[in-house]
């Protein structure tokens, strides 16, 4: 198991009278790639400023190996940052971008060369060296950014919603650069974004954010599949969620039919909410489904389409590859380990 590299112990900020962060507790492993999730205004660019030092917290530390960081300026941090604008130097090449931490630390020039070209090798910008940044394209900007932050060689990475500005074949191919970067070089990245797409496919820690409060912490996969609450639920993907009754550990009854489920631990007849996953529902004959329902919609999405079913006063979404046409009666079933449990009302 990694040992941590960054604590954040109790961080809480106020900006106007607004609480930003409220007591926020976050440990970050060595060499993981962790990512902020959530939507504006959830605090997550303010962990993220507040990591790099270019905010103050008002209450709790950040413990960088076992150091309290919290009143060290940024450049002394082993930490670097990309933002989201890139803040490249217009006025230089490619070379002197990327070489300018370098040049700054006094190294000799052929240390400085042959660092530099490692990084044009690892961001696939061979032959560069000599352009200018204004003829560059936006995702040869965002390559250069990145290399000029990881060519100081910083423990850790920090990225500002870095793609929010490429167009979706570019954000794509940078999602998987990126993460093969942070796997060869070794390197701890923090990353924001509101995508929770891109969160999903790169990271091995997301954590769900909002209201300055972390929701959720975990692997992708349970993310997703378990949702702790409806806010994490609606806002990782699409989910029906329905108001039910824990019958008694692994059965639950909702739109009026007992279920059998997975989940546990939760009292007898408790109110509670079942979530499930409009890609999980099955669709069959009318007269072999657990519920029945009639289409009252049908999107094409490309991979699949997009169906609404009325079923009694329940409106369902599913996601199915096969074509069904609007006023069709059908059957849906659900499979046990498909329907998942939340305590009610847990916002």
């Amino acid at each position: 198991m990694h040992e941590n590299i960054i604590c954040i112990k109790n961080i809480s900020k106020n900006f106007e009278g607004n609480n930003v962060l409220k007591n926020i507790n976050l440990e970050i492993k060595k060499n993981e790639f962790l990512t902020l999730l959530g939507p504006s205004g959830c605090g997550k660019t303010t962990t993220l400023r507040i990591i790099a030092g270019f905010e103050t917290a008002d209450t709790g530390e950040v413990i960088f190996e076992n150091t309290n960081i919290s009143d060290i300026p940024p450049h002394k941090r082993q930490i670097n940052t990309v933002f989201q604008k890139y803040a490249l130097f217009p006025h230089m090449n490619v070379f002197d971008n990327i070489a300018f931490g370098l040049k700054i630390k006094k190294l000799p020039k052929d240390i400085i060369k042959e660092k530099v070209e490692y990084m044009l090798k690892l961001v696939a910008l061979e032959g560069f060296e000599k352009r200018q940044i204004s003829s560059l394209s936006g995702g040869q900007q965002q390559r250069v950014a990145i290399a000029r932050a990881l060519v100081n060689e910083p423990k850790v990475l920090l990225l500002d919603e870095p793609l929010g500005a490429l167009d979706l074949k570019l954000r794509k191919e940078m999602q998987t650069e990126l993460k093969h970067m942070q796997q060869k070089l070794g390197i701890t990245f923090i990353y924001v974004t509101h995508d929770q797409e891109e969160a999903l496919s790169m990271s091995d820690t997301v954590v769900v954010m909002d209201k300055g409060e972390i929701q959720q912490m975990g692997a992708p996969e349970d993310i997703y599949n378990e949702p702790i609450n409806s806010f994490v639920a609606n806002f990782i993907g699409e989910s029906n969620i329905l108001n039910g009754i824990m019958i008694k550990d692994y059965l639950v009854n909702f739109c009026g039919r007992n279920f059998e489920c997975v989940d546990k631990g939760f009292n007898i007849n408790e109110e509670i909410e079942v979530v499930i996953r409009p890609e999980d529902i099955k669709i069959v004959p009318e007269d072999k489904g657990m519920l029945t329902g009639k289409v009252t919609d049908i999107t094409f999405k490309g991979v699949h389409y997009e169906i609404i079913v009325q079923e009694n006063e329940n409106i369902w979404l599913l996601h199915n590859t096969a074509n069904v046409s609007i006023g069709t009666n059908i059957g849906l079933d659900i499979y046990p380990d498909d329907i998942h449990i939340m305590k009610k009302g847990s916002e």
